[in-house]
């Protein structure tokens, strides 16, 4: 399971959600600007406030790291 925790006004939160559509990836955005729970959450998980913050089989990617996500998911 695949969680995106996001913002659309991020341009890093959208090259990440491309970069999994491109790799037949699903995955759930979470848009933690409309949802403080969800932001609280991405916090809890994360430690940060920034976005994206990517979880993936309870694995936690702070940014657009995209070898380490790719990584995790064996892309």
């Amino acid at each position: 399971m695949v969680k995106i925790f996001s913002t659309p006004a991020c341009v890093y939160c959208i090259t990440l959600k491309k970069f999994l559509k491109e790799k037949n990836v699903e995955f759930e955005d979470i848009d933690v600007s409309q949802d403080k729970k969800a932001l609280d959450e991405m916090v809890e998980k994360s430690g940060q406030m920034g976005v994206p913050v990517t979880e993936i089989d309870g694995q936690i990617v702070v940014g657009f790291d995209k070898g380490k996500i790719s990584k995790l998911l064996n892309l």
